[in-house]
């Protein structure tokens, strides 16, 4: 049943002996969505209700003639008992109000003399629910209809529901085991753009790996949720990625060596990185802070020259990691930790956000320190021999350098299988490098 169906079928009836009163109620209810109907006396109401079907709703007074407001409302609740009642009574007749709710089943009384406003948002209120009630009822007698059919027909298609299920399952395995291949496929194209990055720059290899390890350490220290870890693993791993494009001479450089020009090139770099991925939906959170990673805490870096709380917390734990590995990585030596965090105390509130010290300062001792590995041997096998439960004791890359997979990472069947792939694509000359024990 449409909307305008229901508004046409709708109908209120008035009942008032005072003629005045029922002329007032029709041009109260002018330009409402209902029919209005009227009658001054219980008995002519008795013989509305008897010819007009559709009353979704009685207001009687309680005072007339002959038959009273609650005699008349418990009439026509035999009559009409869908229809919603409301008693119209004075201040003095609470018994006979009583007796509307209890004989009348009236859901409402409203006393006179009465508010229009509040009087039509009433007569609104009772028309709605009769509506609702109606439509309920609709719905209800679908569902049971719906409900026989399905019984019906239950005893014939439970065969069929039984193969509609496995195929179901089936399909959920499916489906679950292709969202594994393109998590899977995801990753490993971060790590081949990772791969292609370091191949460009020999100088740095390993660094955004180690960079990323440091800020998902760091990161999950400070509790972060899984989510913003994920993003900062991402972010760190090809943070560097907008120096694709940047003259070789000027990634030689110190930056305190370049020139204007030479400068502004090398601060296009992370908002081209940013540019670089925005394409793909996934990696724009990413990209957000790929695009802030060489902003200062001070308010003195680039691109956009934010400051303090406004860098977003990622982009800050990624510029930390950062610069702790490209320090070490220039400092080398016996004391290049130590020397390290001096350095990185000396930029903090300058470069660093000091808040993140405390959890890049153990992180950054343990990570660099090399543990002796005793009764571990390394051995190199070849792909075919590889089993699972082997630590890689070298990174694995393949002919022309692509870094496959990292060491410390210990071998599964996917991971040997993707080993064996990549060495019939681009072959090393050599074996894979792992740990034994003996």
């Amino acid at each position: 049943m449409g909307d305008n169906e229901t508004l046409i079928q709708t109908k209120v009836l008035f009942v008032d002996d005072e003629e005045n009163i029922l002329g007032s109620l029709r041009r109260l209810m002018m330009d409402e969505e209902f029919e209005v109907l009227t009658a001054n006396s219980g008995e002519e109401a008795l013989k509305v209700l008897n010819n007009v079907k559709d009353v979704g709703l009685i207001v009687s007074d309680q005072r007339m003639p002959g038959l009273a407001g609650a005699d008349f409302l418990a009439q026509a609740r035999v009559i009409a008992p869908e229809a919603l009642r409301i008693m119209l009574t004075g201040y003095a007749d609470i018994n006979a109000t009583i007796d509307a709710i209890n004989k009348g089943g009236a859901y409402r009384y409203i006393s006179k003399p009465w508010n229009d406003d509040e009087f039509l948002h009433t007569i609104r209120d009772g028309v709605q629910k009769y509506r609702l009630l109606q439509e309920n009822r609709r719905l209800t007698e679908i569902v049971n209809r719906q409900n026989e059919e399905l019984k019906e027909w239950n005893g014939r298609l439970k065969s069929r529901v039984l193969e509609q299920t496995a195929l179901i399952r089936k399909q959920n395995e499916e489906l679950r085991t292709l969202n594994e291949n393109l998590s899977t496929n995801y990753n490993n194209a971060i790590l081949a753009f990772s791969g292609l990055l370091e191949l460009r720059e020999q100088g740095a290899r390993n660094h955004s790996r180690y960079v990323q390890e440091l800020a998902v350490n760091a990161a999950k220290s400070m509790g972060l949720s899984g989510e913003e870890i994920e993003t900062i693993k991402v972010a760190a791993l090809l943070h560097d990625i907008g120096e694709i494009g940047i003259p070789e001479h000027i990634l030689r450089m110190s930056v305190n060596d370049m020139d204007d020009e030479d400068l502004k090139v090398y601060r296009q770099h992370p908002v081209r990185g940013q540019t670089a991925i925005d394409v793909v939906e996934g990696l724009r959170a990413a990209g957000i802070l790929i695009r802030h990673h060489h902003e200062n805490f001070d308010g003195r870096g680039f691109p956009d020259r934010l400051k303090g709380d406004d860098i977003p917390l990622g982009a800050r734990i990624i510029a930390m990691a950062d610069f702790i590995d490209t320090t070490i990585n220039r400092i080398g030596g016996e004391n290049a930790i130590e020397l390290t965090l001096d350095r990185v105390n000396g930029q903090l509130g300058k470069v660093l956000d000091p808040q993140l010290f405390s959890y890049f300062n153990k992180l950054t001792k343990y990570f660099y320190f090399e543990k002796p590995r005793h009764e571990m041997v390394e051995e190199e096998f070849d792909p075919l021999d590889l089993h699972v439960g082997l630590m890689l004791s070298r990174d694995i890359r393949s002919g022309t350098g692509v870094l496959l997979l990292s060491k410390g990472i210990t071998l599964n069947t996917a991971r040997i299988n993707s080993i064996k792939r990549f060495y019939n694509l681009d072959p090393p000359d050599h074996g894979v490098y792992v740990l034994v024990e003996r």
